[in-house]
């Protein structure tokens, strides 16, 4: 599923849990923490539950929450603050014959029992307003306690981090990929990245280059990326590509892009352009060293690729990269 689609999942089981705890229900608010083999769900995946069975959220294709939820009402999940329970295989996996994990999954969920009270409440505004912003924030949970603590989070790396007694789990806006400038690379990035779940925002002020350029479900702007970026600085899960060969909006676009908290930064061009490029940047553009080494130059991971379709595969399996902590 889609990061944007997980997103808004993440917001609709937020939400549902802000209003239900405003009416004064006592919440099971579970996360997958750990996946091993082909579990349906990456880790940080949302579910939460009211004692009536109401549930917003999924944790698998359905087979776990159809049993959690029917344990839960028979009394048989235990009333502790906060536990551990684990579906699939392991000896400590709970003994369920009618949930199936394809290809000898394993499941690992965290459940936090809220009750109707502030703290529950101002956990619930962390999480909203950390989907909603721009920078990337940690929840820090002690599992053998519940106790949390919101931070905001120093490295990029997996939604879910797990330590002897503590989990420590990312939550963010949705992964933002801004392409500046229309060429055949920018076609296979935007369905690319796409498929991967990005958000997808693309910039280029020249009518005709739009001619053949299918989209799919990105956002278009017939703009300069850089005065899009002055408009809307790139936020911590935001990667800026320039895929042109035209100095004049690829380099406008990594002046700007500098400015901002993007994770990834890059430009297309061979290694004898970006040494061209570098001098530019310095000179014309103000950027000093550390500005600069932020730029990845020429872009994308050394696949020796050639053709469009290459580039932008090496391109996105950078950002990939990047962003998985890699």
């Amino acid at each position: 599923m889609p990061s944007s689609t997980l997103r808004a999942l993440d917001l609709e089981v937020v939400e549902a849990a802000r209003r239900w705890h405003a009416e004064g229900h006592e919440l099971w608010w579970c996360t997958v923490l750990s996946t091993f083999g082909s579990a349906p769900r990456e880790p940080g995946a949302l579910l939460v539950t009211r004692a009536d069975g109401r549930h917003v959220g999924s944790l698998s294709g359905g087979c776990v929450e159809e049993d959690f939820l029917a344990r839960l009402a028979a009394g048989a999940i235990q009333q502790a603050p906060v536990q551990v329970i684990a579906y699939g295989d392991g000896a400590d996996a709970i003994d369920a014959s009618q949930v199936s994990l394809p290809c000898g999954g394993r499941l690992e969920v965290l459940i936090e029992r809220w009750s109707a009270d502030s703290w529950a409440a101002r956990e619930l505004e962390s999480y909203a307003e950390a989907l909603r912003g721009g920078t990337l924030l940690e929840r820090r949970v002690t599992l053998d306690t519940g106790f949390s603590q919101w931070t905001t989070a120093d490295t990029l790396g997996s939604r879910v981090e797990l330590l002897a007694r503590e989990a420590r789990i990312r939550v963010g806006p949705a992964a933002r990929l801004l392409i500046a400038g229309i060429s055949p690379v920018s076609q296979y990035c935007a369905q690319f990245a796409q498929s991967l779940g990005f958000e997808v925002v693309i910039c280029d002020p020249r009518p005709k280059v739009w001619a053949d350029f299918v989209p799919g479900h990105a956002r278009c702007l017939r703009e300069l990326p850089s005065e899009y970026l002055r408009r809307h600085p790139a936020h911590s899960m935001t990667a800026v590509v320039a895929l042109t060969h035209d100095p004049r909006l690829d380099d406008l676009t990594m002046i700007e892009a500098v400015r901002g908290e993007a994770f990834y930064i890059g430009v297309m061009g061979s290694k004898r352009t970006s040494e061209k490029r570098a001098e530019r940047l310095r000179r014309s553009g103000g950027l000093d060293d550390e500005a600069l080494g932020r730029i990845r130059m020429p872009i994308g991971l050394d696949l020796g690729s050639k053709t469009p379709a290459e580039i932008a595969l090496a391109t996105m399996a950078d950002v990939i990269r990047v962003m998985r902590g890699r």
